[in-house]
Parts: structure tokens; C-alpha cells; sequence
């Protein structure tokens, strides 16, 4: 008796199995029709936003030659400081203060930081001043006096 258990597992084994692959051929052969046809409806709607492209590029063009070109330096940063020192020649020591939020305490803690600046409008100390952002003029200095914000009580 044993043996024929076997014999109908295996039976039914194999039919389960045709079945089994005989359903999955269609619907793998399903999905290819669509994939064709998805594929061939793709390609002629991208080629029709190549060539409004194309037709925009030259125009585009046209009006870049005509005008003289402009170099962008970018945004530059900007500081707002005191002046500490003017004791060199053409150049003077800002100090610019700032609030920053203390991440364990909550609370505002002042920052200060000192920058050498290239300064050809005379400043003297106590004079608040812009200072811009520039290349470096010399070893430590790396900023340059825009203007003169408000001048020290003498």
C-alpha cells in the first residue's frame, strides 16, 4: 500500500507542476506583448521633446552672443565688526561678535573672532565697519574694508 501513496503523490506532483508552468507561460508571455508595446510608445514620445529642444537651443544662443558675457564672482560673505587695531600700514584688526545658540544650555553665547582686513578708507579704532570677503593679500589677511558703518566717538 505504501508504494501506491507514492505512485499518486508523484502523479499528482506532476500534474500540479505542467499546470503550474503552463499558467506561468502565460502570463510571462502577457507582460512581453505589453513590454512591446509599452517600448515602442516610449521612444516616440521622447523624440518628439528632442527636437522642441533642439529648436529652443539655437535661439538661446543667438542671445548669448549678442550680449557680453559675465563673469560671476558669487556671493561673497559679509561681516560687520569693530576695528581692534589700526597700528599697520593699510591694514586694520576687526573684531566681529556673533550670538550662538549653546547646544546643550540653550542659551545665546557671544563669539568673537578677529579678521586682518585690507583697509584704503582710513579707518581708526572704534569705527565699525563692513568688511567683504577677497583674495588673500597676504599671509593672514583675506579681507578688505567696503566702508565705514559709523565712525568711534573721538
Amino acid at each position: 500500500m505504501p508504494k501506491k501513496k507514492t505512485e499518486e503523490a508523484e502523479v499528482t506532483a506532476e500534474t500540479t507542476a505542467t499546470e503550474n508552468t503552463a499558467e506561468t507561460a502565460e502570463e510571462t508571455a502577457a507582460p512581453a506583448e505589453t513590454a512591446e508595446a509599452a517600448a515602442e510608445e516610449v521612444p516616440a514620445k521622447k523624440a518628439a521633446p528632442k527636437k522642441k529642444a533642439a529648436e529652443k537651443k539655437p535661439a538661446a544662443k543667438a542671445e548669448e552672443s549678442s550680449e557680453t558675457p559675465a563673469f560671476n564672482k558669487g556671493k561673497r560673505m559679509e561681516k560687520i565688526g569693530i576695528v581692534a587695531s589700526d597700528k599697520m600700514m593699510k591694514t586694520v584688526t576687526v573684531n566681529v561678535d556673533r550670538l550662538v545658540k549653546h547646544p546643550t544650555y540653550r542659551k545665546y553665547v557671544r563669539k568673537r573672532k578677529k579678521f586682518m582686513a585690507h583697509d584704503e578708507l582710513g579707518s581708526k579704532i572704534g569705527d565699525k565697519v563692513r568688511i567683504i570677503e577677497t583674495r588673500p593679500t597676504s599671509a593672514r589677511k583675506r579681507w578688505r574694508v567696503v566702508e565705514i558703518v559709523q565712525k568711534a566717538q573721538r
